[in-house]
């Protein structure tokens, strides 16, 4: 194929998926279910001051003194807690999908790519967005790091230094976990207590290697978590992914399967959503 013909698949593949976007948005009420943000907020400050008082100073003081083997235990699984590890796999699954002709795919193949591209563009909103949110709000809070608490104590701001020594808070990789975390309650309900240990764990190891204070953690893991199930609200609102609930949060629909469908469940998911996939392909 020509490069001129890839460009303009492409190009078409994206403007369908901004007009399916648009429709949707222009027929779908923003009939969001009644969450109680300012409690859940209420109590995202409270937790994060009541860490910020109980366990930051004593952070600060033991920075450097951890056992070495906690030091290179914690050194290696820190780095999971990067962005790139999250928004580069759903970006190249998303520039497939683009490229990918759609109308020759198979029905069940059709609705498999439909899914993975779904599912990547809710990965890149939730880590993506809340990614932006937190450097913003770091580097204008400009907290110093606890490597630095010999010199400048607990609770040292410098506003819009852009230096990295004065952006811990909130914590970058917390937040990249929170969002994680957030992905996974809203597609896995009933399992989140494996998310939540796992992303909490990744988001400590900010605090054993120096970067943050335990406060800087919480702050960045409820930043995530929040900015993913907001992504989620508006997913089901276009129908992606999730169906819309009056009064919690959205619910993963029986159509949503990332690994290949069985026969069975591949003539249900047809006959459920072939002529939706047909004219919501991106």
């Amino acid at each position: 194929m020509t490069p001129p013909a890839v460009f303009r698949r492409s190009l078409g593949n994206f403007l369908d998926t901004m007009r399916i976007v648009r429709r949707r948005f222009a027929v779908r009420k923003p009939d969001y279910p009644r969450i109680a943000w300012p409690v859940w907020l209420l109590a995202w400050i409270l937790l994060t001051a009541a860490v910020f008082f109980r366990l930051d100073h004593a952070a600060g003081t033991r920075w450097g003194e951890w056992p070495p083997g906690l030091a290179r235990f914690t050194e290696f699984f820190t780095d999971f807690g990067l962005g790139g590890w999250y928004l580069i796999p759903a970006a190249l699954c998303l520039v497939a999908a683009n490229l990918t002709d759609w109308r020759s795919l198979s029905r069940r193949a059709r609705m498999l790519v439909y899914n993975w591209t779904c599912f990547a563009f809710l990965v890149l909103g939730a880590v993506g967005l809340s990614g932006i949110a937190v450097n913003l709000l770091k580097y204008g809070i400009g907290r110093a790091r606890p490597r630095y608490f010999d010199d400048f104590g607990v609770l040292s701001l410098h506003p819009f230094a852009f230096d990295a020594r004065f952006a811990g808070f909130p914590s970058g990789h917390a937040t990249t976990m929170g969002a994680v975390f957030g992905v996974a309650l809203l597609l896995f309900p009933r399992r989140w207590y494996i998310a939540l240990a796992i992303t909490a764990c990744i988001s400590s190891t900010r605090v054993f290697v120096g970067a943050h204070y335990p406060s800087d953690t919480v702050a960045g893991f409820g930043l995530g978590c929040a900015s993913a199930i907001l992504c989620g609200l508006v997913f089901a609102r276009l129908g992606f992914i999730f169906r819309r609930t009056s009064a919690k949060l959205p619910v993963r629909k029986a159509t949503f399967r990332l690994a290949g469908y069985g026969a069975g469940n591949g003539r249900v998911a047809s006959r459920q959503s072939e002529d939706r996939v047909a004219a919501d392909r991106p």
